[in-house]
């Protein structure tokens, strides 16, 4: 069983902070996002992942570098999503592949993704669910894709960033250019292709795509069910802080980070290494 995971773009919606660090690698609770991935992916059996990058691609290069089975697919130029899967064929080989986003956060169970796309006679399965705010991937009765964006006719639903596809429907993109894997789905829509949705529920799914979006994630972790664990204040090692510091509603605070004196916090996320210096007062923000 193989896995992609794409994290080759430039986090648009993120700067000033995607311009630090890759999207994929945002610490979450302190872990740097794209670990988690790997977790997730090995869990369900996937013995070798390929990770894209371009987009500040040293730093991903840098923590995964010499693991086992992670193979990184360094791209000097802009490939997109399709292009970058292109580009991997060889990697694939012929057998369904799994491919995920590389900046969001979900609960899904990954393995019962693949083995239901295995068994389903689909050229591709998009797992799908429905998220108002994303809701724009057309089904039909039977859950067959049926167009992607507002004119498509059908039933709504939103694309988890989640699908498993056979690697041969990637002919069709050229090689070496930016290509979007959506526009060779709609291609294969044309063609005879069957293209169907997996229809996920119960489970937690977050976009990562803007600042509010990071916070609100950490907001969740902190303070709700399953995941809050004794405390919404999360320290990671080594951070130092002082007896004086008033914190309020979550907080998260990365290791090796210094928290100066007479602080205040409430709602913020600051990254390993940190700094915050006496007598800030800070809310709903991110310290890098």
């Amino acid at each position: 069983m193989k896995a992609m995971i794409l994290a080759a773009g430039f986090g648009t919606r993120l700067k000033p902070y995607s311009l630090l660090r890759p999207k994929p690698l945002f610490p979450v609770l302190d872990q740097p996002l794209i670990l988690r991935h790997v977790e997730q992916l090995r869990q369900a059996g996937f013995a070798s992942i390929l990770v894209n990058c371009h987009h500040l691609r040293e730093q991903i290069a840098k923590l995964l570098g010499g693991k086992e089975e992670i193979f990184l697919q360094e791209e000097s130029v802009e490939l997109g999503t399709g292009g970058g899967m292109r580009l991997a064929r060889d990697f694939f080989g012929s057998g369904p592949v799994l491919v995920t986003n590389g900046d969001i956060f979900h609960t899904i169970d990954l393995a019962r993704v693949y083995e239901k796309h295995c068994v389903s006679g689909n050229d591709v399965s998009l797992v799908l669910h429905d998220y108002p705010r994303f809701n724009n991937v057309a089904v039909d009765d039977e859950l067959r894709i049926t167009g992607f964006g507002g004119t498509a006719a059908g039933r709504k639903l939103a694309f988890t960033g989640i699908h498993v596809l056979n690697p041969g429907i990637l002919a069709v993109i050229p090689p070496g250019i930016f290509y979007n894997i959506i526009d060779c789905y709609r291609h294969w829509l044309q063609n005879g292709a069957r293209i169907c949705a997996q229809m996920v529920q119960d489970h937690f799914w977050a976009d990562m795509g803007t600042p509010a979006d990071y916070l609100d994630l950490h907001r969740v972790l902190l303070t709700k069910e399953p995941f809050k664990g004794t405390s919404p204040f999360f320290y990671g090692s080594g951070v130092r802080r002082p007896d004086d510091l008033q914190c309020r509603d979550w907080v998260c605070v990365g290791s090796d980070a210094h928290i100066g004196r007479k602080c205040r916090l409430n709602r913020v996320v600051v990254w390993d290494g940190a700094r915050v210096p006496d007598g800030a007062e800070l809310e709903d923000t991110i310290v890098v």
